[in-house]
């Protein structure tokens, strides 16, 4: 049984490096090219190294904005933009924005809705369209209705379709048919994601202490930071929430 598990061991740990020898090119591909072109084309299998390389390449994007990718106000369907640019002060007192126009800045943008590749964002950024758009209840009641197609970026269950590269947005509602549910929360691994019904996603990217009581994400955030970012979270507040550990069933290792 040892010689067995010591097999099984080196086999998972052999795997794993091979994934991470992909991340290690696919992110040498993102920020090198000048596009930081990502290869996002839709497959029926990926591999938990790539799922991760993806996820902190839309961490890493760098984009200069211009004021023309300031919005706040409805577009041409009567939908209601606003961008998370530093001078967003929304009226409810909750997080403002963070993005600058005229500078560099780091992690695409939230956008209620959002599916793009970074080179999508990009070209609809130098064509003037509205850099992210944040979440609203309004959003949230009118669902697919009112997202604007005046606006760039990516929301949450849009982050987690690119990385396992679906070929569309797949939303919290719809993501657990596409996944097994696992027993509990040590049973995750990255890539996996922890999911709640019709509100948010996170890809799970590992254990932030040997405790487990501290989980690391990725996610395209709504508070407190409207970007696509990193954090640690306490499995004590998931749990309370609800969030769902689910793996994709065309996640490999």
């Amino acid at each position: 049984m040892k010689r067995q598990a010591s097999h099984d061991k080196d086999s998972r740990g052999a795997a794993w490096g091979t994934g991470l020898v992909g991340l290690g090119l696919l992110l040498l591909t993102a920020c090198s090219s000048s596009q930081r072109v990502l290869d996002l084309s839709p497959r029926p299998f990926i591999r938990r190294g790539e799922v991760m390389a993806i996820a902190e390449a839309y961490t890493r994007h760098r984009w200069k904005p211009t004021q023309a990718n300031v919005r706040h106000g409805p577009d041409a369907r009567g939908i209601q933009v606003d961008t998370p640019d530093a001078g967003y002060h929304p009226v409810d007192g909750t997080v403002a924005g963070w993005w600058l126009p005229g500078r560099w800045n780091e992690g695409l943008p939230y956008q209620w809705g959002g599916f793009d590749t970074p080179t999508e964002f990009d070209a609809k950024v130098k064509q003037g369209l509205a850099a992210g758009d944040v979440y609203t209840p309004v959003k949230r009641a009118g669902l697919e209705a009112q997202v604007s197609a005046e606006a760039a970026g990516i929301d949450c269950s849009g982050l987690v379709s690119r990385c396992w590269r679906l070929e569309r947005s797949y939303s919290t509602r719809e993501l657990p048919g596409l996944c097994s549910r696992l027993g509990n929360y040590e049973e995750l691994r990255p890539g996996d994601i922890l999911n709640t019904h019709n509100a948010h996603v996170l890809i799970f990217a590992g254990w932030a202490n040997p405790a487990q009581t501290q989980v690391s994400v990725y996610e395209a955030g709504c508070h407190p930071t409207w970007k696509v970012f990193r954090r640690q979270v306490r499995r004590e507040f998931l749990e309370a929430k609800g969030y769902v550990p689910l793996r994709y069933r065309g996640l490999r290792d």
